[in-house]
């Protein structure tokens, strides 16, 4: 299981711009080789040449602006490992189910997009929940009510069933976003018995990270170890995040 902020194509990321780092980024994703990849600032045009560049998977997932439009919350999937059997978006605001729609103060979109899965070996599912907050320091309002509308969804799933939630959540690991989130769910990182790479996600094309915010939380599964992928060519990094990768083993019925 691997979140990662793809970071959208700008053209003054200079050596870092999308057409001179993306064959690293496939590359890290084949190297890890994750049975679900959920992607973060993902454009059409990535999404398209991702997959294209990674046989053996599918991906979905709507722009955030509706359709092809917009960042994308776009979930890859090994097709030899799980199966989709429903899957879907919603929108953080008031109107979740309006695509596009924006309230708490945003001025832009922010989504969901989710899908329960089976396992093709052994027929087991989970929910897999894929998100990225607002960033401003003013958006801790909307972060919160983000994470109660999520926590929401959650909460009318059976009570046995397991739970993955990812993303750029733009909050520290103390917040109260933080907490909120993980009294319902467990941070990987802080229960995992095996860490690799720097806790912190956040480094902005440097290579020295300073903020941990994206996290992968889950619920009805074991971490059994997690890794936060620093793997860079140079000057040229997959993107100004850091991916993170987990191993999870499933636990209850």
């Amino acid at each position: 299981m691997m979140t990662f902020n793809v970071r959208v194509p700008v053209a003054s990321d200079g050596i870092n711009a999308w057409p001179k780092r993306r064959a690293l980024l496939v590359r890290v994703i084949k190297t890890q080789h994750p049975d679900v990849l959920g992607t973060q600032e993902l454009t059409e045009e990535q999404g398209t040449y991702i997959a294209a560049h990674l046989p053996g998977y599918a991906w979905f997932g709507q722009g955030r602006e509706g359709g092809t439009k917009g960042e994308h919350m776009g979930v890859f999937y090994r097709t030899d490992r799980l199966e989709v059997l429903k899957s879907g978006d919603f929108w953080l605001s008031d109107t979740p189910s309006v695509v596009g729609s924006k309230t708490w103060g945003q001025p832009l979109p922010r989504m969901v997009t989710w899908a329960r899965f089976r396992f093709r070996d052994h027929g087991g599912t989970f929910y897999y929940f894929n998100t990225h907050f607002p960033y401003r320091d003013q958006d801790v309002e909307a972060r919160l009510r983000s994470a109660d509308e999520i926590l929401g969804r959650i909460a009318k799933l059976p009570a046995t069933a397991r739970v993955i939630l990812t993303g750029d959540f733009n909050s520290a690991a103390d917040s109260r976003v933080h907490a909120k989130l993980t009294h319902a769910l467990q941070d990987v990182w802080l229960h995992a018995p095996k860490h690799v790479g720097p806790a912190k996600t956040f480094h902005n094309f440097t290579g020295h990270p300073d903020r941990r915010i994206d996290w992968i939380l889950v619920r009805g599964f074991a971490p059994r170890s997690v890794r936060t992928v620093t793997t860079h060519d140079g000057p040229v990094y997959p993107s100004d995040h850091y991916p993170v990768l987990t191993v999870l083993q499933a636990s209850g019925g």
